[in-house]
């Protein structure tokens, strides 16, 4: 309260807020500068969407490494295309963010986008004039492209055969929600039944996780609205709520889209290392392997909700072939993580890793690693960057460079 006079002395007139934002600007640039001259190799994330006004808004991300494997990650540049938005265009404007930040070429190592055409086309897309450009001032490496392991995560979904269970339930909840009436009452009604819940969300495709919920949504409230639906004549319009069968199709989406939501929950957060994203989803394709093996059995142990339907499953098949499918769609999606995975098992277990499968360059130093029983107690107790930053540059120099290029590595 006694500062109180010195605030309202603030000036916060537009022009001052707006030379104070790019004073912080200005600020913030040089500091990134400043870190960007530190990294020993560096990758990129890109994103381009398009905003309220239609310009393609192009987000760079950068994360780099120091010598003492001190990982920065940032937002290297936001880039407004208000023309095109071709290979070409891309390529200039991560062009003209490397050359504002003085970030050298030979030191790139990957690229990790969405998969848009225009970033990944072979001969005109953006990844080609990257991979070139590398290639002229790196010609020993080669530029290595991912496709974001979350977004991959949601494409994989739409190998489901499932489309007779979501547009009934994304159909009731337009019913619901479309019109102010209905939705009004409908929430009066529940607030009367007493419900634990006490709405419908809505599906929106580029929200991944939205599609799950609702469906467990439409499963717990599946009486209500029928009782609802029934109380405004409108019951016939949806005969499927009172068929057992689609009923436990339902029940299977809901349980199954509840296992690929915390899957992609784990995926998500800043700082995730590509090898550790890349272990969650190998470990769920076990998982699914799991699944379709005790489905066969008739085995609901991780389908809670289809085993709380009330008639009996009147088949297995579907849900395993949709299952299968599913892991089929997983490995053709990954394949690029899929090259990595060796060295990804290197860095995260240097102990228990077989030598003489291991690259001819770190042959050597794994089995000096490998025979140091200091270091072993060392990695038990130690963060995975940490410890390589522990090891001694001369003695484990490939170990380390290796170790550089998959912790620098964009999953998403």
């Amino acid at each position: 309260p006694q500062h109180r006079q010195k605030f309202k002395e603030v000036s916060l007139s537009r022009r001052t807020v707006a030379r104070r934002v790019e004073a912080i600007s200005v600020d913030m640039t040089s500091q990134l500068k400043v870190l960007v001259s530190s990294f020993q190799l560096f990758s990129l994330a890109l994103d381009e969407s398009t905003d309220i006004d239609d310009t393609a808004q192009l987000l760079i991300f950068v994360r780099g490494i120091s010598e003492n494997f001190k990982i920065t990650e940032e937002l290297l540049s936001m880039e407004s295309m208000k023309d095109r938005t071709t290979g070409e265009d891309i390529f200039q404007c991560v062009k003209n963010a490397l050359c504002t930040m003085e970030l050298p070429w030979q030191k790139m190592i990957s690229v990790t986008t969405d998969g848009c055409p225009s970033l990944t086309g072979k001969n005109v897309g953006l990844l080609k004039r990257l991979s070139d450009r590398v290639s002229e001032v790196h010609c020993t490496r080669e530029l290595i492209f991912l496709h974001c392991i979350i977004h991959q995560e949601a494409l994989c979904k739409k190998v489901l055969d499932i489309k007779h269970v979501v547009d009934p339930v994304v159909k009731i909840v337009n019913l619901i929600r479309a019109r102010g009436l209905n939705h009004r009452q409908f929430i009066t009604f529940l607030e009367d039944c007493g419900s634990d819940h006490s709405d419908v969300p809505y599906h929106t495709a580029v929200r991944w996780l939205s599609v799950g919920r609702v469906l467990r949504r439409v499963w717990d409230l599946k009486t209500e609205i029928l009782q609802f639906l029934e109380m405004k004549g409108k019951d016939k319009d949806f005969p499927q709520l009172k068929q057992s069968e689609w009923l436990s199709d339902l029940a299977f989406a809901v349980d199954l889209f509840e296992h690929m939501n915390e899957l992609n929950t784990k995926l998500q957060g800043k700082g995730t290392f590509a090898h550790e994203m890349y272990s969650t989803v190998k470990a769920f394709r076990v998982k699914l392997k799991l699944f379709s093996r005790q489905l066969t059995q008739n085995i609901t142990t991780h389908f809670a909700t289809l085993a709380t339907t009330a008639q009996p499953i009147m088949s297995t098949e579907k849900y395993t072939n949709m299952i299968f499918a599913l892991d089929n769609e997983f490995g053709r999606r990954f394949a690029d993580f899929q090259k990595l995975a060796a060295e990804f098992d290197i860095l995260s277990s240097p102990f228990i890793t077989d030598v003489e499968k291991a690259p001819d360059a770190v042959q050597l130093e794994l089995i000096d690693l490998q025979c140091d029983s200091t270091l072993k107690g060392k990695f038990k107790s130690e963060s995975i960057d940490k410890f390589y930053a522990l090891l001694n540059p001369t003695k484990f120099a490939n170990l380390r460079q290796m170790a550089m290029k998959l912790l620098t590595l964009f999953g998403s």
